[in-house]
């Protein structure tokens, strides 16, 4: 019998990506296959700290082994600066040009621009739990460049790159994004265990 996991999220385009990577091995669930409509808890002061909680709160409410993910990104110069605020940086209403004009003119001065984007995925298995992150390094632009992503995807310049995630399109930055990488390492493990 196939194990089910649920991904604490309601995001539908990356519960396909990952269950067309898993195939046949695992049932995997959403948020709203659960019917989980609940505010789940983000008040942890580090990014793994907030993917743990979300993940406990399900296993906690629904029983269900969970996985859940965070994001934020870190620019050296601030301090590592937003970090775990990424989402809410320039205010509680998530507005990802906001939070981009904040960064952009806390930079306005300042020639070292290096950044990181960091993604955690905490799992919950068979009750025990374990970590998996991603990291991308690369700097922040002084201006907005590209359509396509969201976030902070217009300024961020990964190393390697002359685009930015905005510029690049969904399909290559999918491939060398930091959710990719922790993903691609949860996937690994879900894949290595029967």
């Amino acid at each position: 019998m196939k194990k089910k996991l649920v991904f604490a999220t309601n995001n539908k385009h990356k519960i396909k990506e990952i269950s067309s990577i898993l195939n046949e091995e695992i049932d995997l669930y959403s948020l709203e296959d659960i019917n989980c409509s609940d505010e789940i808890p983000e008040t942890a002061d580090t990014i793994e700290g907030n993917a743990l909680l979300k993940a406990q709160f399900i296993k906690e409410k629904y029983g269900y082994d969970c996985f859940a993910d965070d994001t934020g990104l870190e620019i050296e110069s601030l301090n590592n600066e937003p970090g775990v605020y990424s989402a809410r940086y320039a205010g509680d209403d998530h507005n990802a040009e906001n939070n981009m004009l904040k960064v952009l003119s806390k930079l306005s001065n300042i020639d070292n621009r290096r950044a990181r984007f960091k993604t955690c995925i905490a799992l919950i298995w068979n009750n025990k739990t374990y970590m998996f992150e991603g990291i991308v390094y690369g700097n922040i632009t002084k201006e907005k460049h590209g359509k396509s992503g969201f976030g902070y995807d217009p300024i961020f310049k990964p190393e390697g790159y002359e685009q930015t995630f905005a510029e690049m399109g969904e399909e290559i930055k999918n491939k060398i994004s930091h959710r990719a990488i922790a993903i691609q390492k949860l996937i690994t493990f879900l894949r290595s265990i029967k």
